[in-house]
C-alpha cells in the first residue's frame, strides 16, 4: 500500500510517496523526469544495498544511468566531496535538465540538493531517502547544505526535490543505531505540535524498535505530513518553520564540538531537546514532570539524555553562530507544553549555561 502526501509550494509542490518495495515502481518516477538520463549519487554503504536496484529500475525505462559513489559519514559532508559530485556531472557534460538522485541518509541528500541546486544554476533531483532520519525530516522540505568546520550546515540554500521516494523496506537493513537516531526526528513532531503523536509514540515505541512494519509505515507518513504542513506554511524558515528546530541548536554545537560523526545527528538532537526542555522548565513554561516525561520517552527510544561536558562557554560559543541569530541575539526554540513550541530569545546566557550543566555529563 503506497501513502502520498503533496507539500504544496505552488509551482514547486511535489508528492512524497510512502511504502515498501517503491524503488521497483518506474511509474512513480517518469512523470518527474525531464530526459532519460539519470546519475545516481549515493555513497559506499548504501550502493551495495540499493544501488543495482535503482539503477535496473531506471534501466528498465530505457533511462541511462551514471552511478557517482561518495564517502560514507558527517565527517565527509564537505566541499571536497561536493566536487567530487561536480566533477562527475561535468566530465559526463550533464545537462541542466539531467535528474540527480540522493540514494541515501541525510548527509546525501542534504548534499545531492545542494549540487543540484548551484550545477549550472540549478537542476532537478529526486530524494530517495534510505534512513528513517531522512525519511520523516531531511528529505523533505529542501533544506540543503555542506558543513563547515565552525557549524553544521552553515553553506547551503533551499532547493525543493520534485520527488520523494520513501521506501520502508530499505529501513531493514538499517544498524540499530541509526534507526534509533532518526526516532529523535519523529519525537521531535510530537514535542512541537502534535500531543496525540507523542502519546501514540509513548504507546508504541517497542514497535517501531522491533521495526514493524505498520507501525514504521505511520509514523514515517505522520511525520511527513506534519513536515509538508509547516513547509507549505513556510518555505524558507521566516516563521514557523524555525520551530522544526527544537534541539537543534544545542545539537549542532555538540556535532561540531565533538567533530562531525562522533555523534550522529539523531543522537546530538536528543540531548539538545533535553537541555531545551529543562531551559523551558527554568523559564516556568513546562513542569518538572513534563521534563521527566520527555527524558524517559527518548529513554524508551534508546538515545542519550545528557550531552557531552564540552562546558557551558563553549556550547554558548559555538551557538552563536546558528542560522536563527538575529542582531546578535540567540533565538531558540522552546517548548511552552508538549505539543507546543514556540521561538525566544528571552532566555539569558545564565540561564542557558545552567540548562546545558544541567543537561551535560
Amino acid at each position: 500500500m503506497i501513502q502520498t502526501l503533496q507539500v504544496a509550494l505552488d509551482e514547486r509542490s511535489y508528492p512524497i510517496h510512502i511504502g515498501r518495495g517503491l524503488l521497483q515502481q518506474i511509474e512513480l518516477i517518469t512523470p518527474h523526469l525531464k530526459q532519460k538520463r539519470a546519475v545516481i549519487v549515493t555513497n559506499t554503504t548504501v550502493a551495495p544495498l540499493y544501488l543495482d536496484q535503482l539503477r535496473s529500475t531506471l534501466e528498465s525505462a530505457q533511462i541511462s544511468v551514471l552511478p557517482v559513489v561518495i564517502p560514507d559519514g558527517e565527517a565527509y559532508k564537505t566541499w571536497g566531496t561536493l566536487n567530487l559530485i561536480f566533477d562527475a556531472l561535468l566530465e559526463a557534460r550533464c545537462e541542466r535538465s539531467t535528474t540527480l538522485f540522493a540514494l541515501g541518509g541525510g548527509v546525501v541528500g542534504d548534499m545531492v540538493g545542494f549540487a543540484a541546486a548551484c550545477y549550472q544554476r540549478g537542476m532537478p533531483f529526486i530524494q530517495i531517502p534510505t534512513t528513517l532520519l531522512s525519511q520523516v525530516d531531511s528529505s523533505v522540505g529542501g533544506k540543503t547544505a555542506i558543513n563547515h568546520p565552525l557549524g553544521k550546515n552553515m553553506i547551503g540554500a533551499f532547493y525543493q526535490p520534485k520527488l520523494v521516494l520513501a521506501d520502508i523496506g530499505t529501513l531493514d537493513t538499517l544498524p540499530d543505531r541509526e534507526l534509533k537516531a532518526g526516532l529523535a526526528e519523529v519525537i521531535k513532531y510530537g514535542l512541537i505540535r502534535d500531543l496525540p503523536f507523542f502519546e501514540w509514540l509513548e504507546a508504541n515505541m517497542s514497535y517501531l524498535l522491533a521495526r514493524d512494519p505498520e507501525a514504521l509505515a505511520y509514523a514515517v507518513q505522520r511525520s511527513c505530513a506534519n513536515k509538508a504542513e509547516v513547509v507549505a506554511a513556510d518555505e524558507r524558515e521566516t516563521g514557523d518553520r524555525a520551530l522544526l528546530n527544537l534541539g537543534h541548536t544545542f545539537g549542532h554545537a555538540i556535532e561540531t564540538g565533538l567533530g562531525y560523526g562522533e555523534w550522529l545527528h539523531g543522537e546530538a538532537v536528543a540531548a539538545g531537546t533535553l537541555i531545551a526542555a529543562r531551559l523551558s522548565c527554568l523559564l516556568g513554561w513546562l513542569s518538572a514532570d513534563d521534563v521527566l516525561r520527555i527524558e524517559k520517552l527518548f529513554v524508551l527510544a534508546g538515545l542519550p539524555v545528557k550531552g557531552p561536558a564540552l562546558g557551558a562557554g563553549r556550547y554558548l560559543d559555538l551557538m552563536s553562530h546558528d542560522k536563527k541569530v538575529i542582531d546578535g541575539r540567540l533565538r531558540l526554540v522552546l517548548l511552552t507544553a508538549i505539543g507546543k513550541a514556540v521561538v525566544s530569545d528571552i532566555a539569558t546566557a545564565d540561564q542557558i549555561g545552567a540548562a546545558i550543566d544541567a543537561g551535560c555529563t
